[in-house]
């Protein structure tokens, strides 16, 4: 039988699980906090949609590249010095967000920040791998997928608020970097070398390990399902404050508070999610999340003009879904790949949900437009792309599912 006591955290590993949850915190809340600021930067800056999706584009194109050349030297060193050298770039970049009044300059800012910081991701989970076992994976998950919720609970309600009474929308992003200075201190000072998977390493150079990671036929199936989770997200989000004020009609204050209650059931959810994908069958609890997002994806994306109650309702709903998409799925991949190919996995399985999410923004802005009456245009074709990327998400998700329960 079972010792209980195995699925207990130490004190250091609520530490590790504390300090990766708000270092997420700060990359997802510079991430997330630009897409409900577009519908004030645009008209700002004199940028149209499809320019603005280039921007959110960037990021993650530029996160994806840097992610890929990670992936060739992410086993070779030690986790706790690429945490290091990553957020310290992330910080520099999200320093020149806060100086960015042109087009070009706000490119250029998100570019260098989805440099350094989308490789954070695939750096936490890899230490996650390490620190954590498998049993206890769910629950670190979700407390990191928590910084998605938390970001919008506290981030983007305060974006909105200091936008609305000082007009500047830069100053969430001094806010951000004064955060993440205080974050890269307790990591330097208190998180201790993760280092033990350099003693796996069997002298094979960095390219060879790379091209046997990629051509491993359990991960190929690990990087399909990832295309399909990210796309979603990427082709709704970037227009969603947007829709909010033209099409459904909500003022720039009822937006704080959808933002909020959203952000309020994605904290919560996101820790269910991951307890609960501790507990029992994860394809049961990404079944549950797909049909949920799916449903309320093609009603929501057809809205016209509506109550605020509804609007929060129907965010809500879809934030519990995409929740018990996410967590599942990253506890899922922690468990696929072999101890001395983690670092390279998770980096290549960054680099191409970055790519899908960059490329998903582009596609996303050259299908919707404004029209004459300011009203945000074939919103409904992006939800019916988003509905049918999740069905085949969940195929594919299920597939790779039996594969690592069978190897178990």
């Amino acid at each position: 039988m079972k010792n209980l006591s195995d699925s207990k955290f130490t004190k250091y590993q609520v530490f590790v699980a504390i300090i990766l949850a708000l270092l997420q915190f700060c990359v997802v809340l510079d991430f997330m906090v630009l897409a409900p600021l577009g519908a004030f930067v645009m008209p700002e800056l004199h940028i149209s949609e499809k320019e603005f999706s280039i921007v959110v584009a960037a990021y993650a194109l530029s996160a994806g590249l840097s992610a890929l050349a990670t992936s060739f030297f992410a086993d070779k060193f030690d986790r706790k010095k690429l945490l290091l050298f990553f957020f310290t770039g992330f910080i520099l970049g999200t320093l020149y967000c806060s100086f960015a009044y042109s087009f070009t300059h706000l490119f250029l800012a998100r570019m260098i920040t989805g440099i350094f910081g989308g490789v954070l991701s695939s750096i936490s989970y890899a230490i996650v791998t390490d620190l954590f076992e498998p049993n206890k994976r769910g629950r670190v998950v979700g407390m990191i997928q928590m910084s998605f919720g938390l970001s919008q609970v506290i981030g983007i309600p305060i974006a909105i608020g200091l936008y609305n009474k000082f007009k500047d929308w830069h100053l969430i992003f001094f806010i951000c970097v004064a955060l993440a200075l205080i974050i890269v201190v307790l990591v330097a000072v208190f998180l201790k070398p993760v280092n033990a998977h350099l003693q796996l390493q069997n002298g094979t150079n960095m390219l060879t390990h790379f091209k046997d990671t990629i051509k491993n036929k359990r991960y190929l199936s690990a990087f399909g399902a990832t295309v399909l989770l990210v796309t979603g997200g990427f082709m709704i989000m970037p227009f969603a404050s947007d829709f909010a004020l033209n099409n459904l009609k909500i003022n720039e204050n009822e937006l704080s508070i959808v933002y909020l209650f959203t952000g309020v059931v994605t904290f919560f959810s996101s820790m269910i999610a991951g307890i609960l994908s501790d507990k029992i069958n994860r394809l049961y609890i990404f079944s549950f999340g797909t049909f949920l997002s799916v449903c309320i994806v093609l009603i929501y994306t057809r809205l016209g003009v509506s109550d605020l109650w509804l609007v929060v309702l129907l965010n809500c709903i879809l934030f519990i879904g995409i929740s018990s998409r996410i967590v599942p799925t990253q506890a899922l991949m922690t468990s696929i790949p072999e101890p001395k190919d983690r670092g390279v996995f998770m980096s290549v399985n960054s680099a191409i949900q970055q790519f899908s999410g960059g490329f998903s923004a582009l596609i996303s802005g050259s299908i919707v437009y404004k029209s004459a009456q300011g009203k945000l245009e074939n919103y409904d074709i992006i939800g019916l792309i988003v509905a049918c990327s999740m069905i085949c998400a969940w195929l594919m998700f299920r597939n790779l599912f039996l594969k690592v329960k069978r190897s178990n």
